[in-house]
């Protein structure tokens, strides 16, 4: 069978991500970073073939965002339990129990209020739900995101959370083409990280930087980048 292309691309999803592990990887060498920086594949609105196919092309982490599509995609793949499921989109309420039930990982979790209900629906079959808390670094009110000045009291209430371990923290900073400005964002972020790492020992993922800004990301100190668009392609 002859592979699908994103976006009727003549490049296969297998070259996207070795392109895209290419920029990783520079980047890494630019910045003299020895831990390998994770890459988590956004297949949010890309249709099962894909995802397929890069999953035979070695991938393992995806990160989804509409509930719906997300938990038909986890079920049709329930049988690959080699797979990382990712929720990275905004939590409603009356949604939060598919997440909890579905997912190994939510990476914005902004407030207590979303925490506690997804520590009170995960089953307890299942091992506790993996959590970054998502900050809005760059203060920007069409992100979600929780204020620095709530990150204490958010991650002490994780912490404590039977069904819910704190791995670390997410952000989505402001669109901007400004290099500089970026570094700052992810700069700060690092900070927040750094000082939450001294406090709960199980903090370990610094999940910032997309397609179009991983690099500065990566200098900042991510360890995981979230790709999409230069994997999959453009949204239909």
């Amino acid at each position: 069978m002859t592979p699908l292309r994103a976006n009727n691309n003549m490049v296969t999803i297998a070259e996207r991500l070795n392109n895209a592990y290419d920029r990783i990887t520079k980047a890494e060498q630019n910045n003299q970073i020895s831990d390998p920086v994770q890459l988590l594949a956004v297949s949010k609105t890309k249709p099962i073939e894909l995802i397929q196919q890069a999953y035979d092309a070695g991938q393992r982490l995806f990160g989804e965002s509409y509930v719906q599509e997300a938990v038909d995609k986890v079920i049709h793949f329930q049988h690959y339990r080699d797979i990382d499921w990712h929720f990275i989109g905004p939590i409603q309420s009356n949604k939060s129990r598919h997440i909890a039930e579905h997912f190994s990982w939510v990476q914005s979790v902004d407030r207590i209020k979303i925490a506690r209900r997804l520590s009170e629906q995960r089953p307890t079959n299942l091992k506790p739900l993996n959590i970054l808390i998502q900050v809005n670094i760059s203060g920007d009110e069409k992100k979600s995101g929780c204020m620095v000045e709530e990150l204490a009291d958010l991650a002490e209430f994780i912490e404590s959370s039977k069904q819910l371990t704190l791995r670390g923290l997410m952000t989505i900073t402001a669109q901007t083409d400004d290099e500089t400005l970026q570094l700052q964002y992810f700069q700060q972020m690092k900070d927040c990280f750094d000082k939450l790492k001294t406090q709960y020992p199980n903090i370990d993922t610094l999940s910032m930087g997309m397609s179009g800004d991983l690099e500065p990301a990566i200098a900042a100190g991510a360890n995981m980048v979230r790709i999409g668009t230069d994997i999959f392609g453009k949204r239909q």
